[in-house]
């Protein structure tokens, strides 16, 4: 055998190995997420159900508790969606715009402003909590979902930008130039060549935002109220509610529908994520 034949399958070995660690924690909840109590106390870790039971999940979705409210995951999810979809949208749109006009439209003091945004990126969250707070009072906007999308587009405000600069600076200046000595103004540019040559760039984006805002919990846990809680919030609550018997099985289904909608875009839509994030990457 052959020293590149050997390096080819120490590869391999290596990378199977990496993914039976991570997939075995997915493994253990899914399998667990379909026995029943008997089964989970008397089983092994690692055995498979013996019978395919849907109880789990139908009570972590509708009637499982998290504290003293007893609608399953059900609110939180929505509550999440609710967050997640504009605030994925918002975000993206702004930062395709402040990528726009700091790459094609420079003026004084531009790469400064941009260097000041960029503290965004590095910035812990825990920084933000006391002024935020102050700002969704001020504004009338606390406990509510209106706020959390507030602030998740705030907090993701630097990142898209970064995103998008980057990558409109790799464009050729060129076709603005020309575009602008035939008439087009400043969204005509915008809308007609830069957004239809944006799409990897979206991609990367909306995947890296949706993601961010899904899985975000201490935004969740600080500014939302009683009827605005996101789905991290309630997993939580459900997860740290004392009972008789801990429900393993409906914990475990219940962390796999928090996580299931990342899940789905990384799969779906992996591999534009992948090709986005090279687009951009040498300039040219």
């Amino acid at each position: 055998m052959s020293a590149k034949t050997l390096s080819r399958v120490a590869v391999y070995a290596l990378l199977l190995l990496a993914a039976f660690f991570f997939l075995a924690p997915l493994y253990v909840m899914l399998v667990t997420s379909f026995k029943d109590a008997d089964e989970i106390r008397s089983g092994n870790l690692l055995s498979l159900p013996g019978a395919l039971k849907l109880e789990a999940w139908s009570l972590a979705w509708s009637s499982a508790c998290t504290g003293v409210d007893c609608r399953g995951l059900k609110p939180y999810f929505m509550n999440s969606v609710l967050m997640a979809v504009p605030a994925v949208l918002i975000s993206t749109a702004w930062g395709a715009v402040n990528g726009y006009v700091l790459s094609m439209w420079r003026f004084r003091g531009s790469e400064v402003l941009f260097g000041f945004l960029l503290f965004g990126v590095f910035m812990p969250f825990q920084v933000v909590l006391l002024p935020m707070s102050q700002v969704l009072g001020f504004l009338g906007l606390s406990s509510s979902i209106v706020g959390l999308v507030l602030v998740h587009c705030l907090a993701g405000l630097a990142g898209t930008t970064l995103f998008f600069r980057n990558y409109y600076a790799a464009i050729p200046r060129e076709l603005v130039n020309a575009a602008r000595i035939d008439g087009a103004g400043f969204w005509r540019i915008f809308w007609r060549i830069v957004v239809p040559m944006s799409t990897p760039i979206l991609m990367v984006t909306l995947i890296w935002q949706f993601t961010n805002i899904w899985n975000d919990f201490l935004f969740g846990v600080a500014f939302s109220g009683a009827d605005s809680k996101p789905v991290t919030v309630g997993l939580n609550n459900m997860a740290n509610t004392t009972s008789s018997v801990k429900s393993y099985n409906v914990d475990m289904a219940a962390a796999i529908i928090a996580g299931l909608p990342t899940m789905l875009v990384y799969v779906l839509a992996g591999q534009y994520f992948v090709k986005g994030l090279t687009a951009g990457a040498v300039k040219g």
